[in-house]
């Protein structure tokens, strides 16, 4: 990890420093590094885990993935990002959405490297991530399930990028055909495990512990796992609540007193509680998908990781 953290910034660069400045930012801020360290615990699965189109492959995820949070942060109009000023707070929209694509330009350069065969997975995986991107934004057809629609979208903007770390590791670790398709369903649902723990931290955290402002996506209407599960409730004691939280309402952003209402009911409420262990559940779903390995200390690893993110406090 350490080799690719230094790798990171040499590829976050520019001729000129200004776009340099706005591409490190994030990076900077710092992060779990989250999708690279699923690239080099899946390579362990495999017998060449020390090549180097493993720790390319690392870089590629991660700068795919922090180019996307700069899109993140415009169409959240968010202010934090990782404890820091977010990019669009930094320096302003137009920047952010320009800096994004060169990271993405970056990843694509990266990618290309590594052969035609992870040229055509970085196609599929972009075109996933953005797709549920946008469907975020797009309210589920008449007759559709609210909460399905909302899990097809964390399957596209995080679960597939996280599927291909895994895979990536795997394959280019030399890891059986068998192996990798494994790892891929792995990290698809580990990916979903890890975006839902991220709406609930969304709710339940303080902007000290997660480094974000707490409510974000509450505030911009975006109907996370916790507030589908909320308005579900038939419970008369939750009239004040499901007011707040009707999707027709638009302005928890403006009104300050009650987007803090909004965020005090919903952490008290039974769908926090019914939201984690869905994601658990989740996270055990993928613990299966590990059968393929021989128990030992990479399986270990790979069923740990799993449980950290179903549980994450930060």
């Amino acid at each position: 990890m350490a080799t690719v953290e230094e790798a990171l910034f040499s590829h976050a660069s520019s001729r000129a420093p200004y776009v340099t400045e706005a591409a490190r930012h994030l990076l900077a801020a710092g992060g779990k590094r989250f999708r690279p360290l699923l690239v080099l615990l899946a390579a362990e699965a495999g017998p060449r885990p020390d090549v180097s189109e493993v720790l390319t492959a690392a870089c590629v995820v991660e700068i795919t993935h922090v180019g996307s949070l700069y899109h993140d942060d415009v169409m959240d109009e968010a202010d934090l990002r990782r404890g820091a000023d977010s990019a669009n707070s930094r320096f302003d929209n137009l920047v952010a959405i320009l800096t994004g694509d060169f990271l993405f330009a970056k990843s694509s350069e990266l990618t290309s490297t590594l052969g035609p065969e992870a040229v055509r997975i970085q196609a599929e995986t972009f075109t996933r991530l953005v797709e549920g991107q946008i469907l975020e934004t797009v309210k589920p057809g008449e007759g559709e399930d609210p909460l399905a629609h909302y899990l097809d979208v964390v399957a596209g903007k995080t679960g597939s990028l996280i599927a291909t770390s895994a895979r990536y590791g795997a394959l280019f670790s030399g890891a059986s055909e068998e192996v990798v398709t494994a790892l891929t369903e792995y990290g698809e649902l580990v990916g979903t495990a890890f975006q839902l723990s991220d709406d609930i931290l969304d709710v339940a955290s303080e902007t000290e512990e997660s480094g974000k402002t707490p409510g974000t996506d509450l505030k911009e209407g975006v109907p996370t796992l916790p507030v589908l599960m909320a308005r579900a409730s038939t419970d008369p004691a939750d009239a004040r609540l499901l007011e707040l939280l009707d999707p027709e309402r638009t302005d928890l952003a403006a009104d300050a007193e009650a987007h803090a209402e909004a965020l005090r009911l919903l952490r008290a409420h039974p769908a926090m509680e019914e939201a984690r262990s869905y994601v658990v559940a989740r996270a055990q779903e993928a613990k299966k998908r590990l059968t393929v390995l021989p128990a030992g200390p990479v399986r270990s690893a790979l069923e740990a990781f799993a449980d950290v993110v179903a549980v994450r406090s930060a």
